[in-house]
């Protein structure tokens, strides 16, 4: 038997509530496959899109409030959570698996003297016109940036995670033969400000967030599932290579050189470097939903081992 913790993207659970729902319903297939041979599971997913959506409509509502972005983050999760273990339930029924599937609203420490938070990078909800974005900027105290010539939008900073509070919750439900959702979204950042945990307005990467979940909970594998059956080098070149099995020190040279992209494959890569430096034993996997049961028994994928 061995734990794993799973980082599916927000991206590609669907545009919308129903459509995620049946999206769900074949990604629980593979991981109820893990469960069945016996695995313990946690699952931390992304939510980009799902809490771009929540924070535009309350943006744009007229009769309520704003909402403050680490409330939307827990909505997120919760909604998210919801689909999630409804559609591993269901499938470990029709299997006949007596194991129970838990949701946890988490918090995730960062630092607030964390350098990433002078230079706020993630956009989040809609775009905007110039003179909107200033409007929002002077009202809201907003950091907006272009974003690839198609309008402004609203940034905030992306610190890495350094400690996740709800941590003896997941393992106590893992002691107890329960599968675990957590961490959604990277989870909600808060920091310590006078001996008091506080929400902030940023945004954890959720792989970032899966090696600390995977670190704490002492997991034999962390598991990144994303758009790709590999990570590659020279990618989309005319000699472009897809990488399978290769060592820490391989991957390492990879990433200085420039090989992958920031805003994609760099921070995978790094999670998995992160989950294995200094730790014996431990196996990464970066690979696609699709591709998920043969990741799993490690017959494709890119795999890195410490």
């Amino acid at each position: 038997m061995s734990r794993y913790v799973i980082s599916l993207g927000g991206n590609a659970l669907g545009n919308n509530a129903e459509e995620q729902k049946r999206i769900l319903v074949d990604v629980a297939t593979p991981i109820v496959s893990l469960i069945e041979a016996g695995h313990e599971v946690v699952i931390v997913h992304g939510n980009g899109p799902q809490v771009g959506m929540i924070n535009l409509a309350f943006s744009e509502a007229q009769s309520v409030p704003d909402m403050p972005f680490p409330e939307c983050g827990a909505m997120s999760q919760g909604y998210i959570g919801f689909h999630l273990q409804n559609a591993i339930k269901n499938a470990l029924i029709v299997k006949n698996i007596d194991k129970n599937v838990a949701t946890i609203v988490t918090q995730v420490v960062v630092d607030p003297e964390d350098p990433l938070f002078k230079n706020p990078s993630k956009p989040v909800g809609a775009f905007y016109s110039k003179e909107e974005s200033e409007v929002l900027a002077r009202e809201k105290n907003y950091t907006m940036k272009e974003d690839s010539g198609r309008g402004y939008r609203r940034v905030v900073a992306s610190p890495l995670p350094i400690d996740v509070i709800e941590k003896p919750f997941i393992r106590s439900l893992l002691k107890d033969n329960h599968v675990v959702i957590c961490a959604g979204g990277g989870g909600i950042p808060v920091i310590y400000r006078d001996h008091h945990l506080e929400g902030i307005a940023a945004v954890i990467d959720k792989d970032y967030a899966s090696a600390k979940v995977a670190e704490l909970i002492d997991a034999d594998y962390l598991v990144i599932l994303t758009a790709v059956t590999h990570a590659y080098i020279n990618f989309n070149q005319p000699n472009q290579k897809k990488l399978e099995a290769v060592t820490i020190a391989e991957v390492e040279n990879y990433a200085e050189s420039g090989q992958f992209a920031k805003g994609s494959m760099y921070p995978k890569i790094q999670a998995c470097l992160m989950f294995l430096k200094g730790r014996k034993n431990k196996t990464a996997i970066i690979s696609s939903l699709q591709h998920a049961v043969e990741a799993f028994e490690e017959k494709t994928g890119t795999i890195i081992r410490s």
